[in-house]
């Protein structure tokens, strides 16, 4: 109870207490009705001393503000933005950031919209007819590099200022490039295959042409070998996304590169090809082991001791190094004698599909994935990946891989 309150109550008891005295000391009903008629009077005079009191306290109260942030403030908050952002009114560029200035030109501040922003939909929304007076977003190009493409984000603020906030889009417009690109090369691939097969099937159905046995040998050999390409297409698509799955759990196991190049030197060696007779292996001993996944390290040998064969020139050596590296890393290197790769091509020969001779490749059962498979083992182990090559001299390519350290206080496993 308010201690205004509590007064009012203690002077009506006080009255009605000093009614029943006057009654009591004097006998008379008209001195006892005086006394409280007064105590009365005494308790509205001061409930109306609290209302006047609660009245100008209310008066007196400061209204609330709608006062928006000062211009200071914005600009306080536009500087610390990563983001190229402005500020346009009345269709001039009011204030700016430093990523604003550095994309857009240091001359718009405090100049028309348009001599920033050339495209028609964003002028409409800043500068024209339909200037935005609700959230907006658009998609603009042709700003920075010819590559970028950015999301432009238009807030209005307050007194008709629009924010303007830019976020470059150009990251995620490549990967759903490259997811277009990689379903249709995926798509060719076994298209083409297909297509030879299911031409062979109809020739051999034919009473005449499938009649003749040296017809269909030649052709169930096609069939056979197409049929192959497909699955080793089918196996490396897999490979490339169980790895990709798993590329952020780096592998923490010791591996052995000696024993792990011999067993994949001696597959081919053993195999029908004659070519992997000229495979040579040096390694320095002792070899310490690296931090690696020893399926994936397989997988990754095989795959460029694979391509050396396939693209050196006949009775060349092909050769595998193994040595330490000061930095803690170890490398491996396979090195060829053919032809060699033109220097405009090395930046793109680990992306999928990507083949420098498409009829070459295909003739020699690749299937374009091979060194992107061999990118995202290196990447996933932690390592670096290097491509050298000299036109009509070879081909080197070589991987640096992290040696393998046991946490502090603990014997590692015996490496594989």
């Amino acid at each position: 109870m308010a201690r205004v309150d509590r007064s009012i109550l203690i002077l009506f008891l006080s009255g009605v207490a000093a009614t029943i005295i006057v009654f009591a000391l004097s006998g008379s009903w008209e001195a006892a009705f005086a006394c409280g008629i007064a105590s009365l009077f005494g308790v509205a005079l001061l409930f109306d001393a609290q209302e006047r009191g609660a009245t100008t306290a209310l008066a007196r109260r400061p209204e609330p503000t709608t006062r928006g942030p000062s211009l200071e403030e914005i600009d306080t908050v536009l500087q610390a933005l990563p983001n190229p952002c402005f500020v346009v009114h009345r269709g001039r560029i009011e204030r700016c950031n430093g990523p604003a200035l550095a994309l857009l030109g240091r001359h718009i501040a405090g100049q028309d919209v348009r001599l920033a922003l050339r495209h028609p939909a964003a002028i409409d929304l800043l500068a024209g007819a339909n200037v935005a007076t609700a959230p907006a977003r658009i998609e603009i190009a042709g700003l920075g590099t010819a590559e970028q493409s950015w999301e432009l984000d238009v807030q209005p603020i307050q007194e008709g200022r629009l924010l303007v906030l830019l976020f470059d889009q150009s990251g995620r417009q490549a990967t759903e490039r490259m997811r277009v690109d990689f379903v249709a090369n995926a798509s060719h691939e076994l298209r083409t295959p297909l297509a030879g097969i299911l031409g062979f099937i109809e020739t051999l159905r034919d009473p005449v042409a499938g009649a003749d046995q040296t017809t269909r040998e030649r052709f169930l050999t096609i069939m056979d070998s197409e049929a192959r390409r497909m699955q080793r297409l089918v196996d490396d698509l897999m490979s490339l996304s169980r790895i990709e799955a798993e590329k952020y759990r780096p592998p923490n196991q010791p591996v052995a590169l000696p024993p792990l190049i011999e067993e994949v030197v001696a597959v081919f060696r053993q195999g029908q090809n004659k070519r992997g007779q000229d495979v040579v292996v040096e390694m320095e001993v002792p070899m310490p082991p690296v931090r690696g996944d020893r399926a994936q390290l397989s997988q990754l040998l095989h795959n460029l001791i694979s391509n050396a064969l396939k693209y050196g020139a006949p009775n060349t050596p092909v050769t595998v190094r193994a040595y330490k590296l000061n930095e803690g890393m170890a490398a491996v290197s396979v090195t060829d004698h053919g032809d060699g790769i033109m220097p405009e091509h090395l930046p793109r020969l680990t992306e999928r599909f990507y083949r420098v001779d498409s009829s070459r490749s295909r003739a020699m059962g690749g299937t374009g994935l091979g060194l992107a498979i061999v990118k995202h083992i290196v990447q996933r182990h932690g390592g670096i990946l290097h491509l050298d090559s000299t036109v009509g001299v070879g081909t080197t390519v070589r991987v640096e891989l992290p040696l393998f350290s046991a946490p502090a206080g603990e014997d590692g496993p015996a490496a594989s």
